[in-house]
């Protein structure tokens, strides 16, 4: 009798909480709404894929489908470790990353300051939308603006060269200078995105903080380190922690636009092996292996990030 009771009880609680919750998310209902197609994008093209990745484990046949081509473990895993290009690729595909991490935020950073600091607001809002159109061009575009810039024949910076004494240089094609090629297109068409990001962060600064140290006596530069900074960090740490889950991708459809033949060595990433594996010699099961390494990498990368970000700064993603 005291068990009927109790179980009664407990029905009784879950049927409150129920309807508890049914009455939040008729309440929120607009907002579920506006969700629904991000969800809808999530499901069919995140979570519903995830039933593929089991290629990565089998010997995938196309005629056979997934659920019957035969299993092979982690032989494709194996293959892939053990190939000639496995070191040249994680070492370009990381540099690359890094590079851009390392590089990018700094400028970021320093644009975002020098925009909040300014007194014009119409020099601001210039600036701030010269550095913003690149991020709108695609890499097809930037890749014609690029060769008009950096081509041995008539490229600008060749032309300047030669009218110093110098020899024109093969910037796209050398092994030398592709890298930083990359590394510094990338800057120059991103790094108004991420001034967007710091920049509203310091715009949510509460205005008292820096008339207070006004009236303390504090400087522009005082103001910026110990007040700007420290309240962008939040916004820092998140955006770190977020690259550092795709420290593996290097931004496919840059150097898939920008490399070729003669700087392979140097230029050739994880996801441009991976298209010609898999889409050019049809080695599907491979490509998925690949991609199923990345994502458990990336994984670890974020879960390692995000503890070390908590310790040293007490933020975090969770």
């Amino acid at each position: 009798m005291v068990a009927a009771g109790s179980r009664s009880t407990s029905e009784h609680s879950l049927g409150r909480r129920v309807r508890a919750v049914a009455h939040s998310m008729w309440r929120m209902r607009w907002m579920y709404l506006l969700m629904t197609p991000t969800l809808i994008y999530l499901l069919v093209f995140k979570y519903i894929p995830l039933w593929n990745a089991q290629i990565a484990f089998k010997d995938f046949k196309p005629l056979l489908g997934v659920t019957g081509s035969p299993w092979v473990g982690f032989e494709h895993f194996q293959t892939f470790v053990n190939s000639f290009y496995f070191s040249q690729l994680l070492t370009n595909t990381i540099f690359f990353s890094l590079a851009k991490l390392l590089l990018g935020l700094p400028v970021a950073i320093i644009c975002a300051l020098a925009l909040h600091e300014t007194v014009l607001r119409r020099y601001r809002t210039f600036v701030q939308t010269v550095i913003y159109l690149p991020h709108f061009l695609s890499w097809v575009i930037m890749f014609g603006v690029l060769l008009s810039i950096l081509s041995p024949g008539d490229g600008l910076l060749n032309q300047i060269i030669e009218r110093l004494g110098g020899q024109p240089i093969a910037f796209m094609t050398s092994p030398k200078y592709f890298r930083w090629v990359v590394v510094f297109s990338d800057i120059w068409k991103e790094t108004g995105w991420s001034t967007i990001l710091y920049l509203a962060a310091l715009l949510a600064i509460n205005p008292e903080l820096y008339e207070a140290a006004a009236v303390d006596g504090a400087n522009a530069i005082q103001r910026i380190w110990h007040i700007s900074l420290p309240g962008i960090v939040p916004v820092i740490v998140l955006v770190t922690l977020l690259r550092m889950g795709h420290i593996l991708e290097a931004g496919f459809n840059q150097i898939f636009v920008l490399y070729s033949v003669p700087v392979y060595s140097v230029g050739d990433i994880l996801d441009t092996w991976v298209y010609r594996q898999g889409l050019l010699q049809f080695k599907f099961s491979l490509a998925t292996a690949v991609g199923f390494f990345k994502g458990v990498i990336g994984l670890i990368l974020i879960l390692v990030a995000n503890r070390v970000a908590k310790r040293v700064a007490q933020q975090g993603l969770f």
